[in-house]
């Protein structure tokens, strides 16, 4: 996202605004405590138009990361479903990253959220490959952070929350800071967990494995298509416990993710993975995933929301 963009539409609260006046006061809760939840996704341009991938998973991952927080949304799910739509349609994209965030607003400043208000806002911008345009094919190099992710009962995990997200910046520029395009973190136990905004799956012996919910690990959408994929291919899938150093002997390694989409990964710590480069398993995958968001194959599990003008 460049950060000169000043034209466009946001949908704020019910209503489209001009990019430059959607604004918050300095003192709304969100900016001293860190309560919002948000969500990332991608509407794709096919032959049939634009369509928006997933559209209700991801609408009702946001429901659900509010109802943790105890923030009730004041919309329904169907209309900021439509606002979506609405707000791609606005800004006149074939194709975009759609952030829907939910945030508690200007009231009273204090650790208390409850008397501030709930504001819900949808950004929409074109953005390209999340970890860089030849990542998709070339793979990333990627460490094992030195940060942690969270512990369980501390941080809900399963909620999409901006405070999640301080924890997944400080992986992203250590990684960045000493050459890597992304870094791993292990959970509390030391096991694997995530990167800072991607789930993990390994290759190994033909069988894929991805670490369960319970290593502190977000219920990506991505995450949940790759596996209904690869078992629609015969593959074997599981959530095991993945130990660090299963992530060096791995056949193949791939990150998931809305704005990574499916990114291989050729090394971690400089070891290589595999042969170096992409495996034949996660090109399959990554195959399987753009035939459906770019309409070479039947959208025959209805993940494909189409964008209209009525």
């Amino acid at each position: 996202m460049s950060p000169f963009k000043t034209d466009g539409m946001v949908w704020v609260n019910g209503r489209l605004v001009p990019w430059p006046e959607a604004n918050i006061h300095i003192a709304s809760h969100v900016i001293h405590y860190g309560s919002s939840i948000f969500e990332g996704f991608r509407a794709y341009r096919n032959p049939q138009g634009t369509a928006v991938f997933r559209l209700g998973a991801h609408i009702r991952r946001l429901y659900n990361s509010c109802k943790i927080y105890r923030m009730e949304i004041p919309f329904s799910r169907e209309e900021l479903s439509r606002a979506v739509l609405d707000t791609i349609w606005a800004n006149r994209l074939e194709s975009c990253y759609v952030r829907p965030i939910v945030y508690r607003g200007y009231g009273t400043l204090g650790i208390d959220p409850t008397p501030n208000p709930v504001d819900c806002a949808i950004l929409v911008w074109e953005w390209g490959q999340y970890l860089g345009d030849a990542a998709l094919e070339a793979g990333v190099d990627v460490k094992v952070s030195t940060w942690t992710r969270m512990a369980a009962n501390t941080f809900p995990a399963l909620a999409k929350s901006g405070a999640n997200y301080m924890n997944s910046q400080l992986i992203k520029m250590e990684a960045k800071l000493e050459g890597y395009a992304e870094g791993i973190a292990l959970n509390t136990r030391g096991h694997v967990s995530e990167g800072s905004g991607e789930n993990v799956f390994l290759v190994l012996d033909g069988r894929l494995i991805t670490p369960p919910l319970s290593s502190a690990v977000l219920p990506g959408i991505t995450r949940d298509c790759v596996m209904i994929l690869a078992r629609a291919m015969g593959l074997p899938v599981s959530e095991d416990t993945i130990p660090r150093e299963m992530l060096y002997v791995a056949d193949e390694i791939f990150m998931t993710g809305s704005a990574a989409e499916i990114t291989p990964v050729r090394s971690v710590d400089r070891i290589p993975i595999g042969s170096g480069a992409r495996g034949p398993l996660t090109k399959r995958i990554q195959e399987a995933f753009f035939d459906i968001v770019e309409g070479r194959r039947p959208d025959e599990l209805h993940w494909l929301t189409y964008v209209h003008s009525e």
